[in-house]
């Protein structure tokens, strides 16, 4: 015979205030766990997101980035002319040789400047790139010193609006247009000419080499070829595994900083939640005694405080979970560990973090209310009986 869940419900109903209480320290426990997870994922889901699958970079063998990369025009002109890469409908490859640079922009309201991407593309760059959507403005003409900005740069950056003038590498950059990336890494960047960019900044060979696939099936035929050929020390990865690899570490780092705080505070609520199921044993030894007088026996009244526990668990878990869902409606910029500049992204919220989140949530009030419960179901009805 069990104790019916209506009355287990009705406890903490009736002990309303130490169930807000210790629901609230579970919650804030619950909301440090799920906007770390909410923030891993929205970082993966940004930089998975600037990759096609269709697409594949070119970078130096044993460069991690495109920072660290170098390809020179002859090795560029060699994967350029490979059957792999698809070509458009000018009958030209569809191919963006592209040179990366770091440079530093001052922020709106900030002192210090920080890093910002500066990429040279070439004109198939919006075609390889269909989630990109010029927003204001045009695309720079080739062969000009026109810029076009990312939306997180124009929205935090001083002078990045269409019209105003950037001053890098000893030129002025005229901005003329604002592109819309869909939330993808391309939002944290501005691109220009790539032929201008590595005049100015001196550079001899591009950075990576972007391009479209033939077919999904013709990658390992390239990699076979690039790999055969002695003229290229390059290697190729499909743009998604590139751009997902960029955010290993800084992933890892918000994993186990958001992790180690989150163990440190379930300490202190789980402990918070033995409390009261403690003094809620205490406050109801007489009522213990009536239900094992009743026919309950000891294995039903341990059940019926694990529940009381689990559901202390689950209501802390639902308050914590609804907070941190608020916080989709807001972006968060940080320093990319690979690339060193900044990079914006948001909080995602999934179905399988927000499982992972309630699953936390009850695990942390059912090793809270162990002991208790246990004590109760240990409690002799003589014993607990002279309570009345």
């Amino acid at each position: 015979m069990a104790v019916p869940v209506a009355y287990i419900a009705r406890n903490l109903w009736a002990r309303r205030l130490t169930t807000a209480l210790t629901a609230g320290g579970l919650a804030l426990v619950v909301f440090v766990f799920a906007t770390v997870l909410m923030l891993d994922a929205g970082l993966k889901r940004t930089l998975v997101a600037t990759g096609e699958y269709d697409n594949f970079v070119a970078i130096r063998k044993g460069a991690e980035t495109e920072i660290q990369s170098g390809v020179s025009r002859l090795q560029a002109n060699v994967i350029e002319s490979n059957p792999a890469v698809a070509t458009g409908a000018d009958g030209r490859p569809l191919v963006s040789k592209e040179t990366v640079v770091l440079v530093s922009l001052k922020k709106r309201g900030a002192e210090k400047p920080s890093n910002v991407i500066i990429r040279g593309v070439s004109q198939s760059a919006l075609a390889l790139r269909p989630q990109v959507k010029l927003a204001s403005g045009r695309l720079f003409a080739p062969g000009s010193t026109e810029i076009v900005v990312g939306s997180a740069i124009a929205r935090a950056y001083q002078g990045t609006q269409p019209g105003d003038t950037l001053q890098f590498a000893q030129r002025g950059w005229t901005v003329v247009g604002v592109f819309d990336a869909a939330g993808s890494g391309f939002d944290s960047e501005v691109w220009g000419d790539a032929d201008q960019l590595m005049q100015a900044f001196r550079r001899v060979a591009y950075s990576s080499m972007a391009a479209r696939l033939a077919s999904r099936e013709a990658f390992a035929r390239l990699r076979a070829d690039i790999e055969a050929d002695p003229r290229l020390t390059v290697e190729v990865k499909r743009e998604q595994t590139f751009y997902s690899d960029q955010s290993r570490a800084l992933s890892k780092f918000i994993t186990i900083l958001g992790l180690t705080l989150t163990a440190i505070f379930s300490i202190g609520a789980m402990i918070g939640a033995m409390i009261t199921m403690y003094a809620s044993v205490s406050n109801r030894v007489a009522e213990i005694g009536t239900l094992r007088a009743l026919g309950f026996r000891r294995r039903n009244v341990l059940a019926a405080f694990l529940l009381e526990s689990l559901l202390l668990g689950l209501v802390g878990g639902l308050a914590g979970l609804g907070v941190a869902a608020l916080m989709q409606f807001a972006s968060f910029t940080t320093t990319n560990f690979q690339t060193f500049a900044d990079l914006s992204f948001s909080f995602v919220l999934t179905p399988a973090i927000a499982v992972q989140t309630l699953v936390f949530a009850v695990a942390m009030g059912l090793v809270g209310g162990f002991l208790p419960s246990v004590r109760a179901a240990r409690l002799q009805i003589v014993d607990a009986l002279r309570a009345v």
